[in-house]
């Protein structure tokens, strides 16, 4: 993927979670527009939506790592062993920092 792709791509990301999280901090402004777009859905469980507000933030800062690493020159480079990330997981994981050896490694240490 070309960095200009990615970067819009990290962009819409990026606005998006910072969306979902001033709805997961209860922003009034934010949820009326949740609500108006997914009245469906409910967050009145307040375990349920910390949970989500702690993946979004973690979320939130793998893709501004990720423009960083457009910005220095570096995307598309495994931040461990320096080798590309494979250009179908970018395409999956805009926000991707490690090639999938690395990241296998990283998530067996867990």
């Amino acid at each position: 993927m070309d960095v200009t792709t990615a970067r819009e791509r990290l962009k819409d990301m990026l606005a998006e979670l910072d969306r979902s999280i001033r709805v997961l901090k209860g922003d009034p402004v934010a949820v009326r527009e949740y609500s108006a777009a997914d009245a469906g859905s409910d967050l009145t469980d307040t375990d349920s939506a910390q949970a989500m507000l702690t993946v979004a933030t973690a979320q939130r800062r793998a893709v501004v790592e990720a423009i960083e690493r457009i910005d220095e020159g570096v995307y598309g480079r495994c931040v461990d062993c320096g080798k590309p990330v494979p250009e179908g997981r970018l395409e999956a994981r805009p926000d991707a920092a490690r090639c999938v050896q690395c990241q296998a490694k990283r998530e067996r240490r867990r």
